[in-house]
């Protein structure tokens, strides 16, 4: 099976560990094991628990612990519609490898996680980008959505929040797209890892798996939830694709680790606090964000509105790519240039690291930027 290079990833393989200011990143800023224990109001003694737990496979679909953990994130799932995963890299992979075969259409927003429209792509399906546009919000012309759903279309893959713009669809507008693609029979895909770091009210974007009857929701515990390292993610879908998911997951999971299934049911438990926390650092660095934008003449955006990154457009003429490495190689700060998610002209920016972090990058981005002349 060829696939095309996995842009994002090949440039933060290349750059991550060269970096003194990681800009980059897309996690809210990794908990510890001691802060997850804090928030959900335990001890050190605690750990005791895991001194008995013997390393077998555990529960295959992931424990009752954590997907009763995970339904209660949705208003209308139960256990049985969810099964865990490796990482929400790993349900969206289950997911269009389950669904999509060769031939299939597909319609996919742009840009996004490059898994949406690679992986359909390199299974043989017919695939449709939507690009979403900077005078519309970077939120979905549902007039052109209309016209790129045909009633043999198979699978609509989204992702709300959006990466890399912050971009959110609110329920009205999910209901509309659930309409459109309820017309076709079509299936609905949203990624919604970033789900929980709204700018606003309690931060939880309305989920398509409670919209629509072929909603299928993606999300995991690296973004929101600050605990990348546990690779743990899940799937919120209609029996049916759990079913069709579990065929293929035999093949590449059989389970998760049951240290990562207890410290995921952990944090999913303590979610208030956990996301509390995450809201505290994004919403706050955004702010940061945003002093900063309006006062660099050649930085504009479209301010996000939820999850971890923005798309900042720089009045320079240089390729990102060029604008990137230069910025790196000369201040230490690492931005993802906006070539590797298919929109030069623009780098993407991570702002929900330490605000120590950003504010001392966007410090050094200011004088490159004024050393261009």
């Amino acid at each position: 099976m060829r696939i095309d290079p996995f842009g994002v990833e090949i440039w933060m393989n290349e750059w991550e560990t060269k970096c003194d200011w990681n800009l980059a990143e897309t996690c809210v800023e990794s908990l510890t094991i001691a802060e997850l224990l804090q928030l959900a109001g335990k001890t050190h003694a605690d750990l005791s628990d895991l001194l008995s737990m013997k390393m077998t496979y555990g529960a295959i679909e992931g424990s009752d612990r954590l997907r009763r953990a995970i339904a209660s994130l949705y208003a209308r799932q139960e256990v049985e519609n969810t099964i865990v995963t490796h990482g929400t890299i790993g349900a969206n992979m289950l997911v269009h490898k389950a669904l999509v075969s060769r031939g299939d259409r597909v319609v996919a927003v742009v840009p996004t996680y490059q898994q949406h429209y690679s992986i359909p792509a390199s299974i043989g399906a017919d695939v449709h980008p939507l690009q979403l546009r900077e005078e519309d919000g970077f939120l979905p012309d549902l007039d052109a959505l209309r016209a790129l759903v045909t009633p043999d279309t198979k699978l609509i893959a989204i992702n709300n929040p959006n990466n890399p713009t912050g971009a959110l669809m609110d329920r009205e507008m999910l209901e509309e797209i659930a309409g459109i693609a309820r017309a076709a029979g079509a299936w609905i895909l949203c990624d919604e890892v970033y789900r929980g770091t709204d700018q606003e009210g309690d931060g939880m974007t309305a989920s398509i798996a409670d919209i629509y009857e072929k909603g299928i929701s993606t999300a995991g515990m690296s973004k929101a939830y600050s605990l990348a390292g546990l690779r743990l993610g899940w799937i919120a879908a209609p029996r049916e694709v759990i079913e069709a998911v579990s065929i293929h997951r035999d093949y590449d999971t059989i389970s998760v680790g049951m240290i990562d299934d207890h410290f995921a049911a952990l944090a999913l438990e303590s979610r208030d606090q956990v996301l509390g926390r995450s809201q505290r650092i994004t919403r706050g660095n955004l702010a940061i964000l945003a002093a900063w934008v309006d006062r660099e003449p050649r930085i504009s955006w479209v301010k996000p509105q939820s999850g971890t990154t923005a798309l900042l457009k720089y009045d320079l003429p240089m390729a990102s790519r060029d604008f990137c490495v230069a910025l790196l190689q000369q201040t230490g700060v690492m931005f993802t240039p906006g070539s590797a998610l298919g929109m030069e002209g623009y780098v993407r920016i991570g702002y929900a690291n330490g605000p120590e972090i950003l504010q001392e990058g966007l410090a050094r981005v200011s004088a490159f930027l004024a050393a261009q002349g």
